[in-house]
């Protein structure tokens, strides 16, 4: 086992901000929810997942779902003869007025698509084929990361998994457009929290296009 997190505490504490709640708890709380996975971290912390945990993962990253989204997920919300997903248990933009969220309808790669149908193929029709919680799916990422020799596990959650997928479709110049359609953000949002993709090497550019696929010209609608 590789050991992680064999950072200075004074960086982490530059990174967290520790909290008590009403109750007693101590909590801590992350500064910075920029933080993405470079490819090579993806598959480093992949390689730490047992074999029923990793379909999950797969799906946020190849897709950008949210993690209640990922986990309302059934075999009927899938379209296999064209590669597309529904997301229908999406989060509600209360500050546009909305009581619940638009389902939308998203494009999957053709790899991944063979992964999720060989997947389904172990459900009913319409039962969730992943089981957790938002919590249970966060732990199960921390105990993974402190496998890795990634030295800051502690700045990702399951939120930093659609942050990745963003940044990857960013980087391999996808318009915006079709990147806040499939995220299901505006474009203000979007400016807002997805910076720069020069940050990612040939090497990673290369593993990008491993991991997604041909969703890289799924989105080009070429």
């Amino acid at each position: 086992m590789r050991g992680s997190y064999q950072l200075c505490n004074s960086k982490m504490e530059t990174d967290i901000e520790r909290r008590i709640d009403k109750k007693g708890r101590r909590y801590i709380v992350r500064k910075d929810r920029r933080r993405f996975f470079f490819p090579d971290e993806w598959n480093e912390f992949l390689k730490q997942l047992k074999e029923d945990k990793k379909p999950l993962l797969d799906f946020m990253l190849n897709t950008g779902a949210r993690i209640d989204e990922a986990l309302h997920i059934r075999p009927c919300d899938f379209d296999f003869e064209r590669n597309n997903a529904r997301l229908w248990k999406t989060k509600a933009k209360a500050k546009k007025g909305e009581t619940t969220g638009k389902p939308r309808t998203i494009s999957l790669s053709s790899g991944f698509a063979k992964r999720m149908k060989k997947w389904c193929s172990n459900f009913k029709n319409e039962e969730y084929i992943f089981i957790g919680s938002v919590q249970s799916v966060n732990q199960l990422m921390k105990r993974a990361l402190k496998k890795t020799a990634i030295k800051d596990g502690y700045n990702f959650s399951t939120h930093n998994i659609r942050k990745t997928h963003g940044m990857y479709l960013k980087a391999l110049g996808i318009d915006v457009g079709e990147i806040c359609i499939r995220l299901g953000h505006d474009h203000d949002t979007y400016i807002q929290h997805y910076g720069s993709a020069d940050v990612f090497s040939e090497k990673d550019m290369r593993l990008i296009k491993e991991l997604l696929g041909d969703l890289y010209m799924r989105q080009r609608r070429y």
